[in-house]
């Protein structure tokens, strides 16, 4: 059984109860009130007559009870004597065989009902006994004629009890309707959680109706909650895609320098294993050492290289494998002017074919940030290292900048530039540009470092760039003054990508 017919159910089963309650109540009021009126006038017609049992009761009798003594014109006099069995009646009851009960019998003084050839009647009977003896020998009669009442109680209750089915009848329809009305929601719920589990389309949301019932509530915390459940197997799903696109390209990225070290060192074996059956001069020996020593300092060189790159490639991937595990770095309070003089000192020592050239840094004079002194070292010589690779020619300027609570440090070079469709994929891990791509050497994984340690110092980059005309990187970090309430206070900086 559904909900919305138990519902109904329910509240017809206590509309019924109502009704007839109230039925009952209309019933009963309007027959107490109805025969009262009755009562009243057979109670005044009884105490008009005044009968006393004596030797002459029955002469007396029939005076009392002579038709003019009557108070209704349907009001009727019947006195039985037990003694002879004789009776007297009014008028008005001449020809009509008025049943009245035996002396045996013991009647009692009340009310009573009787039917008359078909005709209803409220009888007050109240026995007629001897003062003397206290012997029963008669008793008084009065009736009225209650047809009248009867048919308008019969047709009362006709009509309570069929407008009662009809208002049930209709209250269980109309219920029906309500119920399914307001129970409507419920049925967008299931078919879109059956959309869901069938499709699996995260996006479907249930459809919000007007009132901020509870209904619209529920259908506001299930929106959420998919919005959420979307959110999350959205993040998973790009999570599982870089996951497998990061292993496909670190194992790219691995597989070429161990390829190169594996054919160095078969070159090696095959130059130095001794040469069966083989003679040769003195000389010949000597000038065939030489040659093979220039080879094997050549392919240890190579093999050398190949080393410090997978060297930086893994440390590189311990740094983004730490990024991923939610690693805290350590911090504190840093003094950004004696760090980038010490960077750019030794940026001078970096290979490189362009100018270095510094400008002013004294806007960051007594500027602290709370961070951590390596990871910011390292992601000062990630932006100028790169910038030293794809400038071939022109030069890399370091430029540094205090906005309000936000202190900048730019680095600016002239180099190739980049095309604006590429900006929003170089944070990306193992993405290098079409421009530099077999070109220049690395491994695609420094700027996605370096993405990484500003977010940890709730900082923003900056990215100006334009094909053939260079590129500038501003860093831009929440600062904090020595000694001023907030420090170690950082503010999440609104800086984006243009």
């Amino acid at each position: 059984m559904s909900i919305r017919l138990r519902l109904t159910l329910w509240y017809s089963g206590l509309l019924a109860i109502t009704l007839i309650g109230f039925g009952v109540s209309i019933y009963l009021f309007v027959y107490y009130f109805t025969f009262s009126t009755v009562k009243g006038q057979i109670e005044q017609q009884v105490s008009s007559i005044v009968i006393s049992p004596s030797k002459d009761f029955w002469e007396r009798l029939r005076l009392n009870v002579n038709p003019s003594t009557i108070k209704g014109e349907e009001l009727y006099i019947q006195v039985i004597n037990y003694q002879t069995n004789d009776r007297t009646t009014t008028i008005n009851l001449a020809g009509v065989d008025f049943p009245f009960p035996q002396k045996e019998s013991r009647p009692q003084e009340g009310y009573i009902n009787e039917e008359v050839q078909g005709n209803s009647f409220l009888v007050y009977q109240r026995p007629l006994v001897l003062r003397e003896s206290g012997e029963m020998v008669g008793l008084l009669q009065v009736a009225a004629y209650t047809g009248r009442e009867d048919r308008l109680l019969n047709h009362l209750k006709t009509i309570l009890v069929s407008s009662s089915i009809a208002a049930l009848l209709i209250a269980f329809t109309f219920g029906l309707f309500l119920a399914r009305k307001a129970l409507q929601p419920i049925e967008s719920v299931i078919q879109a959680t059956n959309t869901i589990e069938n499709g699996s389309n995260l996006s479907v949301r249930i459809p919000r109706g007007n009132p901020n019932d509870e209904m619209g509530r529920l259908t506001d915390t299930l929106n959420g909650m998919l919005e959420r459940l979307e959110t999350t197997y959205n993040e998973l799903d790009d999570a599982y895609k870089a996951q497998r696109r990061f292993v496909s390209d670190a194992s790219h990225e691995l597989r070429t320098p161990l390829t190169t070290i594996r054919g160095n060192i078969d070159l090696l074996e095959k130059m130095w294993k001794p040469e069966l059956g083989g003679t040769h001069r003195e000389g010949e020996l000597v000038v065939l050492h030489q040659g093979k020593a220039e080879m094997s300092l050549e392919a240890m060189r190579d093999i050398s290289d190949e080393a410090k790159r997978m060297t930086r490639l893994v440390s590189d991937m311990l740094s983004l494998a730490r990024a991923d595990a939610g690693y805290v770095m350590e911090k504190g309070s840093v003094e950004l002017l004696p760090l980038v003089e010490e960077v750019a000192r030794r940026a001078q020592l970096l290979p490189r074919t362009v100018e270095l050239q510094i400008d002013d840094l004294s806007p960051l004079e007594g500027v602290n940030v709370h961070g951590n002194a390596d990871y910011l070292r390292q992601l000062l010589f990630i932006f100028i290292e790169n910038a030293f690779k794809y400038t071939p020619e022109g030069y890399v300027e370091i430029k540094s900048m205090l906005d309000g609570k936000q202190a900048g440090i730019s680095v600016r070079d002239t180099g190739i530039g980049m095309n604006s469709d590429e900006i929003p994929h170089i944070f990306e891990r193992f993405y290098r540009a079409d421009l530099s791509r077999g070109k220049t050497a690395g491994t695609g994984l420094g700027l996605s470092i370096a993405k990484w340690i500003i977010d940890e110092h709730n900082g923003s980059i900056e990215v100006k760039t334009r094909e053939g005309d260079g590129t500038t990187f501003i860093i831009w970090l929440p600062v904090t003054f020595p000694g001023s309430p907030d420090s170690g206070i950082m503010e999440p900086s609104d800086r984006k990508l243009v």
